[in-house]
């Protein structure tokens, strides 16, 4: 059948289910829909209970060891085959016709069982009864995850999946009170024991009739009317329940309804777009399915075979095993929301299989007795409960909301296929084959698939902890949505502009519903008016027509307000969406949050001002001054949000301010928000609650006027920081420019004894002088001179120098002031010579020198 089309809607359903506080209507969905579990663990324990009495002569069924086996495999069959043809049915027709139908057929099908006169009847019922189990998988698990928020799913799912050992302590109890043989017949005792299923299955069917249709289901759906009337009524009803309002949601999805998702659209899902996620489901599926049905089918006939331990006290270690087995999600489940989901898989299914390989070698080794058997038992499927029920979340979570059903029901049969019936086949043969090795051989199997599910899991596992279903896997319809559809509709035309986006869209709509309460207050004014022209023409009753006019001409404006607050949100929302920065993006969200609580406080003053009571009027005033409280606190922590962005892209010093002020900002909203509720309990006339909180509030906000003065002294040691390096800049700088202008005047003194070199050379004074090692008489030009005149420069200045502090000195004693001895040979004369030739220097004797007479004359 092809898809069909019934329109675009944008909908935030998915993030207001998510953002629900736990209340009484989680406790309903859990109760009815989660007790599916029970009736598995029920179903399969009761089998492996009463395995022993079905082949025992007189039962009135006579099934042999391995029969007990097959009667397991075929159960594990029926559910297979319904849990593919319930689950794609609902996918289509949604989650609560399915899952009230499978209840039914499981219902019927486990009382049947009941009167089987039979092997082949009793495999039929079986059959049967696994077919209505399957279909509940795949409706219940899917209906729990759309349900359940986002924050808990992962315990709350694996505590309900571990309630099947719920199911199975309570078969196997029941099974001690019904094959006892002293109280029942021994071919009516377990007839009974399939009885209660059957009464339990009742009493769930009145539950779950209140359990409503999946919202994410009706939107996708086109019932997006029933969509939110549900989730509107979930609302109001915890709203009443908790006394607060709940907070705005702004993120949405756009989804592109369909009647029907065709199911090669479906595979095409699993198989092309999620490869490694199809992969991972298969490996979890496998590895749970064949050690956990291998035993637990198992279990009874393996305790009497081995252990000698009678039919009547097997249900004894069935009890404590199904004990053990729930105990693994109820402790383990709340790490798979905080540790998360791909740690704590491999964890618990590469576990198992080490303590099942250690459960075999002792096994063989026969060093085991009936209870450390059983105890060694229970710490395997400790960790194996947990990670089984995690390949059922697994499979809910990851595959697009569409397929999700059939996601569970495929993996579950395909999985338990390989795995559920070869298990449950392979254990019971080699159990009645007596040997312990062939048996230690099933434990290493199992073993080894749970394994190779782990080692999946640690290479394809997703981490879905704590976020929306939707952001783990787009839905089809919202992918659909955004491309524009197959059939090109909502595709620009060229030259279009692009429509506004969703959240710019609502700010538009709430601005325009602000002007419409301004009209209406501009109307409500005219009428105060007319109605006091018409009191000072003597109409008597004018002058409260014109209070009550004034009165709904502010009720309007109080409104207008909320509403420009409405879109002031909007556009902080689309501003979140399109920043790239992570704090700044949450800053815009804070705002937009602040805004709403804004809008909030005016809505409550016009309730206010509508009260006809006065106790409800102060009620609606504290709870507006409450909301105004929160937007001050939002407001602090969007400002915190910007302070820690800043920290992040500035120097170590700055950025720990930005750190200090962020702290700052944190306590002032935590001030506000303890004044907040101070309000709130206030308006409850919840004194001692209200005085706590103002308590409270006082000591926060000292708390953060000393983080305010720590900051400002932060930014004070900073500033002298900055200026001091400032300085030392400055001084670096003219350090600098003096070096530089050395430099300069070095160059332009050598520049200007080359030039007088130059000058005495072309007038002949100059020419040749005798080169090293050379006779007076061998010329070579002066530019060969063993060293370069401009590198004498500094010596002929320490020279300088020298002369202007001492006068007159002889040539000895010249030279050992200068320290000459360091210059290296030849060095001093060369450079005494140079200061000579260009005139610094002046001879007073054979061996004596003096300053010049230039520099003389230019201290004078």
């Amino acid at each position: 059948m092809s898809s069909v089309q019934t329109g675009t809607i944008q909908t935030r359903i998915p993030s207001r289910l998510d953002r629900l506080p736990w209340s009484s209507f989680h406790w309903k969905v859990i109760v009815g829909l989660g007790t599916v579990w029970i009736l598995d663990g029920l179903e399969v324990t009761i089998v492996g209970s009463v395995g022993s009495r079905l082949t025992e002569h007189g039962s009135g069924l006579g099934l042999s060891v391995s029969g007990v086996g097959t009667a397991a495999a075929i159960y594990v069959a029926g559910a297979c085959v319904g849990a593919l043809f319930f689950g794609q049915l609902c996918d289509r027709f949604g989650r609560k016709k399915l899952f009230m139908i499978t209840l039914g057929v499981y219902v019927v099908s486990t009382t049947v069982t009941a009167f089987s006169f039979a092997p082949w009847f009793f495999y039929l019922t079986r059959f049967f009864t696994g077919s209505g189990i399957g279909g509940e998988y795949a409706a219940i698990n899917s209906a729990i995850d759309e349900l359940i928020p986002a924050r808990v799913r992962g315990r709350v799912d694996l505590i309900i999946n571990g309630s099947y050992w719920v199911g199975s302590a309570l078969g196997s109890a029941a099974a001690l009170v019904f094959l006892d043989t002293a109280l029942f017949p021994m071919d009516l005792g377990w007839r009974l024991a399939f009885g209660i299923g059957a009464t339990l299955g009742l009493g769930i069917t009145l539950v779950r009739r209140k359990v409503p249709e999946s919202p994410r289901w009706l939107f996708i759906h086109g019932r997006e009317e029933e969509a939110e009337q549900i989730v509107g009524g979930v609302e109001h009803e915890i709203e009443h329940e908790t006394g607060q309002t709940l907070p705005a949601v702004y993120d949405s999805i756009k989804v592109r309804q369909r009647k029907v998702i065709p199911f090669r659209e479906i595979a095409r899902v699993a198989f092309k777009t999620y490869p490694r996620r199809s992969i991972l489901c298969l490996s979890l599926f496998v590895g749970q399915a064949f050690l956990y049905n291998g035993v637990t089918f198992n279990l009874g006939t393996l305790m009497t075979t081995f252990y000698g331990i009678s039919a009547a006290i097997v249900p004894v270690f069935i009890v404590i095993y199904a004990v053990g087995n729930f105990l693994g999600p109820l402790t383990l489940g709340r790490l798979f929301d905080t540790v998360g989901r791909k740690p704590m898989i491999s964890i618990t299914y590469l576990g198992s299989a080490a303590v099942s390989v250690v459960l075999a070698v002792l096994f063989l080794s026969g060093s085991l007795t009936a209870g450390s058997f059983i105890a060694v038992v229970v710490v395997v499927f400790f960790l194996a409960s947990a990670g089984a029920s995690a390949a059922y979340l697994t499979a809910s979570e990851i595959f697009p909301m569409e397929t999700r059903a059939l996601a569970i029901a495929f993996f579950y049969a395909i999985g338990t296929a390989i795995g559920g019936i070869t298990g449950p086949l392979l254990f019971g043969h080699l159990i009645e084959s007596g040997q312990k090795s062939e048996v230690a051989i099933a434990f290493f199997i199992g073993a080894a698939v749970m394994a190779l599910g782990g080692v999946a899991e640690l290479a394809f596992g997703v981490h879905a902890e704590g976020r929306q279903l939707e952001d783990i896997a787009k839905p089809l319809t919202v992918e659909d949505a955004e491309q524009g559809g197959a059939d090109g509709a909502g595709q620009q035309r060229t030259g279009e502009e692009p429509e506004p986006g969703p959240q710019r869209a609502a700010a538009r709509h709430a601005r325009e519903q602000a002007d419409e309460e301004r009209a209406r207050a501009a109307e409500h004014h005219a009428a105060v008016h007319e109605q006091r022209a018409a009191a000072a023409s003597g109409d008597e009753r004018a002058e409260e027509r014109a209070d009550v006019e004034g009165l709904l001409a502010q009720i309007a404006e109080i409104l207008a307000r909320a509403h420009d607050e409405h879109a002031a949100a909007y556009d902080e929302q689309a501003t979140a969406e399109i920043e790239a920065d992570e704090h700044l993006a949450a800053s815009a969200r804070e705002r937009a949050q602040a805004a709403e609580e804004r809008a909030r406080g005016h809505e409550q003053d016009a309730e206010a001002l509508t009260s006809e009571h006065a106790s409800d009027a102060e009620r609606h005033t504290a709870l507006g001054e409450a909301a105004r409280e929160r937007a001050r606190a939002r407001e602090q922590d969007a400002l915190a949000q910007q302070a820690r962005s800043r920290a992040r892209d500035v120097p170590d010093v700055d950025g720990e301010v930005e750190n200090a002020r962020a702290e700052m900002h944190d306590t002032w909203a935590q001030m506000h928000t303890e004044r907040a509720r101070a309000h709130e309990h206030g308006s409850e006339h919840d004194e001692e609650q209200a005085t706590a909180a103002s308590r409270s509030a006082e000591v926060l906000e000292e708390q953060a006027r000393a983080l305010a003065y720590r900051v400002e002294a932060a930014e004070r040691r900073v500033e002298g920081e900055r200026e001091h390096r400032e300085e030392l800049d400055a001084q670096e700088v003219g350090r600098s420019r003096e070096q530089a202008a050395a430099r300069d005047a070095t160059d332009e003194r050598i520049r200007a004894r080359l030039e007088r070199r130059r000058q005495r050379e072309r007038s002949g004074l100059r020419r040749y002088r005798p080169g090293p090692g050379r006779s007076p008489a061998t010329r070579v030009p002066a530019a060969a001179a063993h060293v370069p005149e401009q590198a004498l420069d500094s010596e002929i200045q320490a020279i300088e120098r020298a002369l202007d502090e001492h006068g007159s000195t002889e040539r000895r004693e010249l030279a050992e002031l200068v320290g000459a001895r360091y210059w290296g040979p030849g060095v001093f004369r060369d450079a005494l010579r140079q200061a000579l030739a260009d005139g610094d220097v002046r001879r007073t004797s054979r061996s004596t020198y003096a300053p010049s007479e230039h520099d003389q004359h230019a201290k004078q």
